[in-house]
């Protein structure tokens, strides 16, 4: 899986780009705040549909055009998979309606140019993007953590995407009716419906997050152990708020280094487990109001050498912890599918020191396409160079590097 194109239209800096990529590795040369993370948001936007930098769709239409009364910013990339050419385009409407909010946000996506929700068009494009501030995952809150996950498997499993939208509304739905039996009571057997879909599609959601976090584990301990030179050893631990597993009597939750296996249960299993444990917290949910249990809740911690990164982790373990999982993930999303995702690096070495710069960037020469972001070439060895294609970003605007000729 490679880009062959990127095209850009009022997007963030980029009043209008166009330019074909490199197949194996491009570097991206800039000076701060020039755009050179919104090219890899736009890249990273058409694998997810969604902005890591944005709290909201409608914030990465460009200034410029969003005071027009309708403006349209567009992303279209052209790829190819398995052999075969693809085109996908999102398009970011904000029109103005004369109301309250002044304008009418809607989002269009388009593959092969027949419409699909973000649902079926998600995974088209794979992409696993770095980014400095993403130690959150690791010292964050829980939904960090959460939402990493579901960007990942959204990608990389059939039919998680879907599963997600349907259980958050299954879980609105339910919420509500919560809601409104705690305040004006009511037959509790109306929750029964609601229980039968949120256990299906969170089984499905919780079956799929057990499978992946122990193959992601497997990938990222291997290469910790790599870029640490064997002295740290990283793990995983996986809290799901409704969990499969027995706890001993009187006990709310196990120690977090206790060893856990989940991968026996089936999907059946998990969610008949999950519509029993629904059922014996039913008069408790409708006392608070809330779905107390489920995979919106779950949660994911982060060990190395059995200490928790999220409390006591430095910032160059907590670095080194996420480009372990970064790379794990591109590599899980290979085994998965049997393709590659677009690797999204930025400014990913500023921190690191000699040997793990050498170690990770000779790493890239596995995957198909890698593109890079830096301030400072220094960083980079020539030998790297010498494989790369340079682009250099300024103030919205990219020329790529000429190759010198001889006199």
């Amino acid at each position: 899986m490679h880009l062959t194109h990127l095209s850009l239209t009022h997007f963030r800096l980029f009043a209008r780009l166009d330019m074909d990529f490199p197949r194996r590795t491009l570097l991206l040369v800039g000076e701060n705040a020039q755009g050179k993370t919104s090219l890899l948001e736009a890249i990273y936007y058409l694998a997810t549909f969604t902005s890591l930098h944005a709290s909201a769709d409608r914030q990465i239409v460009s200034f410029a055009a969003a005071r027009e009364p309708l403006a349209v910013a567009r992303i279209v990339g052209d790829f190819e998979r398995e052999g075969r050419a693809h085109r996908l385009e999102v398009r970011l409407i904000l029109e103005a309606n004369g109301g309250f909010p002044p304008s009418r946000f809607r989002k269009e996506i388009l593959l092969d140019g027949v419409k699909r929700t973000a649902q079926e068009a998600t995974g088209t494009l794979m992409a696993v993007m770095f980014l400095p501030d993403m130690t959150r995952i690791l010292d964050g809150a829980p939904e960090e953590r959460r939402r990493y996950l579901n960007l990942a498997l959204a990608q990389a499993v059939p039919g998680y995407a879907q599963a997600l939208t349907d259980y958050a509304r299954a879980l609105e739905q339910r919420n509500a009716l919560l809601k409104l039996l705690q305040e004006r009571n009511g037959d509790p057997a109306q929750l029964s419906y609601w229980d039968t879909l949120l256990a299906e599609k969170g089984a499905f959601i919780l079956h799929a997050r057990i499978a992946a976090i122990a193959e992601l584990e497997r990938l990222a301990a291997r290469i910790h152990n790599r870029l640490t030179g064997g002295m740290e050893v990283l793990q995983f631990v996986y809290q799901p708020a409704y969990d499969p597993l027995p706890r001993p009597e009187g006990q709310y939750a196990l120690p977090i280094l206790t060893p856990m296996d989940r991968s026996g249960f089936s999907l059946a299993d998990l969610r008949e487990g999950f519509l029993r444990r629904l059922a014996d917290l039913r008069s408790e949910e409708i006392a608070r109001g809330v779905t107390t249990i489920g995979p919106h809740r779950d949660e994911l911690r982060f060990l190395s050498n059995n200490v928790d990164l999220g409390d006591f982790g430095s910032r160059g373990q907590l670095r080194t912890a996420l480009l372990s999982l970064k790379m794990a993930e591109a590599r899980w999303m290979k085994e998965r599918t049997g393709e590659f995702p677009i690797l999204l690096l930025d400014e990913i070495l500023a921190e690191l020191d000699d040997r793990r710069r050498a170690d990770l960037l000779s790493t890239l020469d596995d995957f198909e396409q890698s593109v890079l972001t830096t301030t400072d070439l220094k960083l980079f060895a020539p030998s790297f160079l010498s494989r790369c294609t340079l682009w250099h970003v300024s103030q919205g605007v990219v020329q790529a590097e000429q190759p010198s000729t001889s006199p």
